[in-house]
């Protein structure tokens, strides 16, 4: 076959409306679950034509994950994917080489038509692809591979490399929850899932960045993501710390252990709230805001450092601080900080943020239509805001395949024909 030889790229956006600062990019994500389809959505969100490739039939595992919202008919059902999978285009198809032929031809095809490849597939071996292969299909391609302890092509161990993992994993094994928790407790991992939104944090990054590099006439490379060295990454002074000077942080609890006020407090009302002032001129604001003298509790002596924060005066400023919490309700105590210029933190649910007008005011709540459960649904918006080029959402999530056929006659330049003898195999469908 090989007709991917003489495919001409068709420029992007050719399927969805032009917007936002990514418009002319257009990016493949294969994978499931979280951090690559995340990074893919972040991408899709500003203006990338966005193909998800997701198994016939079944699709990606995240569209079975509970809450779900059913169609009003109550026929179809939607799990998390009715956020993650807007603004994408989702293209059917088998993958494995190594069992269909066929599916190597339509794979290429497609490389041959994006800029980036965002995939966290993890076993290419299995599936017979070969990275080095698509840089030749397309020289300009920039892949980045997601996965939770890296590719062994990057270096490292490859018994270790080919480990399975999850976020709780990458979580414990890149330090993150030995921080979280209380010295006298079990480490704990984070929610809801960090790590992996994290990786698909970077993976957008690296995506854009690889693609940069193109634009400004490079070629195309892999890129390496592992979930566990995103995650190590985010501690960033622990090591130079450990490294250079010996000093291993570990959990601490609802404090900061070198610097006061920076901590958690219970309320009147029961609510949580955290307290934080650096510096010398923030801690005399806030102190001033508390109704203590600066003069009488220096920083030097009662919050600069660990040896001041564990001083007598220093325990006695923090008990201060705690009393001062519990005679206030949370927002009591951020109005009156507020004028001191203080940062007052007030732990708050889905339900507070969402009852908050300012959130509304930010436009970070959208409504928009699903077609894949025939309703309206309201979601959050766009992180980062764009002044000139803003994200948009130009259609939600569609059911598997939805746009295989249309991608495969209109972008790769398959004809009903072909279309049809392929089907019924469990390649495309």
């Amino acid at each position: 076959m090989e007709r991917w030889k003489t495919l001409e790229k068709k420029p992007a956006p050719y399927f969805i409306p032009k917007f936002g600062p990514l418009t002319g990019m257009r990016v493949l994500v294969s994978g499931s679950i979280v951090a690559g389809p995340f990074g893919g959505q972040l991408l899709a969100d500003f203006g990338a034509e966005v193909i998800h490739m997701e198994l016939p039939r079944i699709g990606d595992s995240y569209r079975t994950q509970r809450p779900a919202i059913k169609s009003p008919d109550g026929t179809k059902e939607m799990g998390a994917a009715y956020c993650q999978k807007r603004n994408k285009l989702s293209f059917a198809l088998n993958a494995n080489f190594n069992k269909f032929k066929e599916s190597q031809e339509i794979f290429y095809r497609l490389i041959k038509q994006v800029d980036v490849w965002l995939e966290n597939i993890v076993w290419l071996d299995k599936f017979g692809i070969d990275p080095k292969e698509l840089l030749k299909v397309n020289p300009k391609l920039v892949i980045v591979h997601v996965s939770g302890f890296g590719r062994p092509q990057f270096g490292g161990d490859p018994k270790i490399c080919d480990r399975a993992s999850y976020d709780p994993i990458g979580q414990c094994e890149g330090g993150f929850a030995n921080m979280v928790g209380f010295p006298d407790g079990p480490p704990m991992y984070g929610q809801p899932f960090p790590n992996d939104y994290l990786t698909g944090v970077y993976a957008f990054g690296a995506c854009c960045a690889g693609y940069i590099h193109v634009l400004n006439g490079g070629m195309g490379q892999e890129i390496d993501l592992a979930q566990v060295e995103t995650q190590a990454r985010n501690l960033d002074d622990h090591w130079a710390a450990y490294i250079n000077l010996g000093v291993e942080k570990s959990r601490v609890g609802n404090r900061v252990p070198i610097f006061q006020p920076a901590s958690m407090h219970r309320c009147k009302d029961g609510r949580w709230a955290f307290i934080g002032a650096f510096g010398k001129a923030a801690y005399d604001r806030c102190l001033e805001g508390l109704g203590l003298d600066p003069e009488e509790w220096k920083w030097e002596e009662c919050g600069a450092t660990k040896e001041a924060v564990d001083s007598p005066k220093g325990v006695a400023l923090y008990n201060y601080i705690d009393k001062w919490f519990s005679e206030r309700t949370a927002q009591e105590a951020q109005d009156h900080m507020d004028k001191y210029k203080t940062p007052v933190g007030i732990v708050k649910t889905p339900k507070d943020i969402y009852q908050d007008p300012h959130w509304h005011a930010r436009g970070n709540f959208i409504k928009y239509y699903v077609p894949a459960i025939d309703r309206e649904i309201e979601a959050f918006g766009f992180v980062p805001k764009f002044m000139d080029t803003p994200g948009q959402v130009w259609r939600g999530s569609v059911d598997v395949g939805y746009d295989t056929e249309r991608i495969m006659k209109e972008l790769l330049d398959y004809t009903d024909a072909e279309i049809e003898a392929i089907k019924g195999r469990g390649i495309i469908d």
